[in-house]
C-alpha cells in the first residue's frame, strides 16, 4: 500500500526545528534549580559570551570568579528584573534572596514574651525576646551557646525583664564566631529593682558586629551590669550605648576586658547614665591592644548626681584610636572621674575633650599617666586636677619589645613584605589570606542597573532589603556606598562593580582588551611559613598598570576595583619549606610609589621606613584579583 507524503516547505521546516530547539532549551532552564549553567539565555551564559567578545585572548577564566556569577535562570532573571523595574522587589525579598544567592537578614522568630519559667536558652538563634520576663520576681535566665557560629545572627531584646525585681540575666558564650551580627537591647531591664545582667564572653571572634543598647536599664534601681570579655577579638563593626542607665539609681556598671584585641571597633556612649543617681561605672582594660578603636562619649552622665567613673588601663597598647568626650558629665553634681593609665597607645591616637564637665558642680577629675595628643578645648578647669599628666612623649615611647608585640598583633606576619623577598629559596610567613566575607553572588546587570546605588537613595535600599534603622544591614550599605562615592586618592582610578560585566568594562577601559585576571590559586600555606619557588614578573618585571578588585560587604556581591600608579606584579610558586613540594601559586603586587600613604600605615609599622621611601608588596587574597595586560 502506497502512502502519499505531502511536500514540506523548507522554510516552515526550518522554523519548526528552531521552535523545537528553543522549547527544549527553555525546558532545560525550567527543569533544573534555576538552570543557569544550561540555558544560553541565563545570566551566566550571557556573561561567558560577553567575556569572549570584550577580551581579546583565550586565556583561562578564573574559576572562582565564574562561580560567583548569578545562579538565576533565564525565567527568574527576567521576572526579578521586571519586579525591580516596578520597584516591587521588596515584596518578594525572601524568594529573591534565595534564588539570587544574596546576603539578606532572616526574619526574626516569634516573640518569647510568654515563656513560663526561668530558662537556659542554649542552641537558639534569630529570636525576638520582646517583653520577655516582664514583672518577673527573682530567678535567672541564661543564654549559653546562643547563635553559635551563625552567619547573620539577629536578635532583639526589647523591654526584656521590664519592671522585674531581683531577676538575673546571664549571657555566657553568646554568639561566638558570628558573621555580620545584629543585636538590639532596647529598654532592656527598664524600671527594674535589683537583679543582675551579666555579659560574659559575649560575641567573641565575630565579624562586623552592630550592637545597640538603647535606654538599657533606664529608671532601674540598684541593678548591676557587668560586661566581661565583651566582643573580644572582633573585626570592624560598632557598638552603641544610647541613654544607657538613664535616670538609674545606684546602678553599678563594670566594663572589664571590653573589646580587647579588636579591630576597628567604634563604640558610642550617648547620653549614658543621663540623670543617674549614684552611678558607678568602671572601664578596666577597655579596648586594650585594639587596632584603631574609636570611642565617642557624648553627654555622658549629663545631669548625673554623685556619679563615679573610672578609666583604668583604657586603650592600653592599642594602635592609634580616637576618643571624643563631648559635654561629658555636663551639669552633673559631685561627679568623680579618674583617668589612670589611659591611652598609652604604642602608636599615638587623638583624644578630644570639648565642653567636658560644663556647668558641673563639685566635680573631681584626675588625669594620671595619661597619653599624648589630647585636645582640651573650652575645658572647665574648676575642680580638675592633672596629677602626673603625661603630656610628654615618654608615655607613648614604649620599648622596642613592647612596640614589636603590638605591631605583630595587628600587622600579621607576612601581610606586607619587601620586593627583595620575591626570589627563589626565600622562606617567609604567609598571612591568613582566606576570604571571611559572607558568600554572595553577583546580580545580572539587567537587575542591578534597576536598583538604586547612592547614599541619597539609602532609604530606598533599606526598603528593598528590609533593613531596620540602626541595623547591621543599614550600616553595611551606608559604609559601602560611602567608600564607593569617596573621591579617589592621588593617581587612583576607582569604580564599584556589581557584575562581572561591569568589572570587565572597567578593567579594559584602563588596560585595553588584551587583559588577564590573576589571583592566588588557593589558601594553602595560610598562617604558615612558605618557600618561594619560581618567580615570574608580569610585563617582564617592569612597572606596569593593573586593576585590583576587592570584595565589599553589600547584600549582593560588590567589588571595589581601582587602579593605582607604579606597581609591579609577580606570580610565584609557593612551596612547603620542609618537602620543597609546590602547594600554591601566589600573585603578589608591589606598590613602588608609597608617597601618598599614611605614616601610620601597617606596612611601615612592620617594615620600618616612611611613606615614599620604600616599596611595599602584598599577596592577592582569596577571591580578590588583579587584572593586568596579558603577557
Amino acid at each position: 500500500m502506497l502512502v502519499r507524503v505531502n511536500p514540506v516547505d523548507p522554510l516552515s521546516l526550518l522554523c519548526c526545528c528552531f521552535f523545537l530547539l528553543l522549547l527544549s532549551l527553555l525546558s532545560v532552564d525550567l527543569a533544573g534549580a534555576g538552570g543557569a549553567s544550561d540555558s544560553p539565555f541565563a545570566p551566566r551564559a550571557y556573561l561567558l559570551r560577553y567575556w569572549n567578545k570584550e577580551i581579546a585572548n583565550a586565556l583561562p577564566k578564573p574559576a572562582f570568579l565564574l562561580s560567583k556569577a548569578s545562579p538565576l535562570g533565564a525565567v527568574d532573571a527576567a521576572a526579578f528584573a521586571k519586579l525591580a523595574a516596578k520597584g516591587s522587589l521588596a515584596d518578594h525579598l525572601p524568594a529573591f534572596c534565595a534564588a539570587a544567592r544574596l546576603l539578606c537578614f532572616p526574619e526574626l522568630g516569634p516573640s518569647l514574651e510568654k515563656h513560663p519559667t526561668d530558662a537556659n536558652f542554649a542552641v537558639y538563634s534569630n529570636k525576638n525576646f520582646s517583653n520577655y520576663g516582664t514583672d518577673r520576681l527573682g530567678g535567672l535566665d541564661s543564654f549559653k551557646n546562643y547563635s553559635d557560629g551563625e552567619n547573620v545572627p539577629i536578635d532583639t531584646f526589647r523591654r526584656y525583664s521590664h519592671d522585674s525585681s531581683g531577676h538575673g540575666d546571664q549571657f555566657a558564650n553568646y554568639g561566638p564566631d558570628g558573621n555580620v551580627v545584629d543585636q538590639s537591647f532596647n529598654s532592656y531591664g527598664g524600671g527594674t529593682t535589683g537583679g543582675t545582667g551579666e555579659f560574659k564572653n559575649y560575641n567573641p571572634d565575630v565579624n562586623v558586629p552592630n550592637l545597640n543598647f538603647n535606654n538599657y536599664g533606664s529608671d532601674a534601681n540598684g541593678r548591676a551590669q557587668t560586661f566581661a570579655a565583651y566582643t573580644g577579638s572582633t573585626n570592624a563593626g560598632s557598638e552603641s550605648f544610647s541613654s544607657y542607665g538613664k535616670n538609674g539609681n545606684g546602678a553599678p556598671n563594670k566594663f572589664t576586658e571590653y573589646a580587647s584585641d579588636s579591630n576597628v571597633i567604634n563604640s558610642g556612649f550617648n547620653g549614658y547614665g543621663q540623670g543617674g543617681n549614684g552611678a558607678n561605672n568602671t572601664f578596666t582594660n577597655y579596648g586594650n591592644n585594639g587596632n584603631v578603636p574609636e570611642n565617642d562619649f557624648k553627654s555622658y552622665g549629663d545631669g548625673g548626681n554623685g556619679i563615679s567613673d573610672g578609666f583604668a588601663n583604657y586603650r592600653d597598647q592599642s594602635n592609634v584610636g580616637d576618643d571624643s568626650f563631648e559635654s561629658y558629665a555636663k551639669n552633673s553634681n559631685s561627679a568623680k572621674v579618674n583617668f589612670a593609665n589611659y591611652g598609652k597607645s604604642f602608636n599615638e591616637g587623638t583624644d578630644k575633650f570639648s565642653g567636658y564637665g560644663q556647668g558641673a558642680k563639685g566635680q573631681a577629675i584626675g588625669f594620671k599617666t595619661y597619653g599624648v595628643n589630647n585636645t582640651f578645648k573650652d575645658y572647665r578647669k574648676t575642680g580638675v586636677t592633672f596629677a602626673q599628666y603625661a603630656n610628654a612623649t615618654g608615655v607613648a615611647a614604649a620599648g622596642d619589645g613592647d612596640r614589636g608585640r603590638a605591631v605583630n598583633r595587628w600587622v600579621e606576619p607576612g601581610k606586607f613584605f619587601r620586593e627583595s623577598m620575591l626570589k627563589r629559596g626565600t622562606v617567609m610567613p604567609m598571612p591568613d589570606i582566606r576570604d571571611k566575607m559572607p558568600q554572595r553572588s553577583f546580580l545580572p546587570r539587567t537587575i542591578s542597573s534597576k536598583l538604586p546605588f547612592s547614599t541619597s537613595k539609602l532609604a530606598e535600599l533599606k526598603r528593598i532589603f528590609h533593613a531596620r534603622d540602626n541595623s547591621s544591614m543599614e550600616a553595611m550599605m551606608a559604609d559601602a556606598l560611602a567608600e564607593c562615592e569617596r573621591a579617589p586618592s592621588a593617581g587612583e582610578t576607582k569604580r564599584c562593580v556589581g557584575s562581572i560585566e561591569d568589572m570587565i568594562d572597567f578593567a579594559t577601559s584602563i588596560l585595553g582588551r588584551n587583559v588577564a585576571a590573576r589571583s592566588t590559586e588557593s589558601t594553602a600555606g595560610s598562617r604558615h611559613d612558605v618557600m618561594v619557588g619560581t618567580v615570574q614578573g608580569i610585563n617582564g618585571g617592569k612597572v606596569t598598570k593593573s586593576v585590583s578588585c576587592h570584595q565589599t560587604l553589600f547584600p549582593y556581591l560588590l567589588y571595589y576595583c581601582h587602579s593605582v600608579p607604579k606597581v609591579r606584579v609577580y606570580e610565584a610558586d609557593l612551596l612547603d619549606p620542609k618537602t620543597k613540594l609546590k602547594i600554591n601559586h601566589g600573585v603578589a603586587i608591589c606598590h613602588v610609589d608609597t608617597s601618598a600613604w599614611s605614616a601610620t600605615h601597617g606596612a611601615f609599622l612592620v617594615l620600618g621606613s616612611r611613606p615614599g621611601q620604600i616599596e611595599v608588596c602584598h599577596w592577592i587574597f582569596e577571591n580578590d584579583l588583579t587584572w593586568t595586560i596579558a603577557d
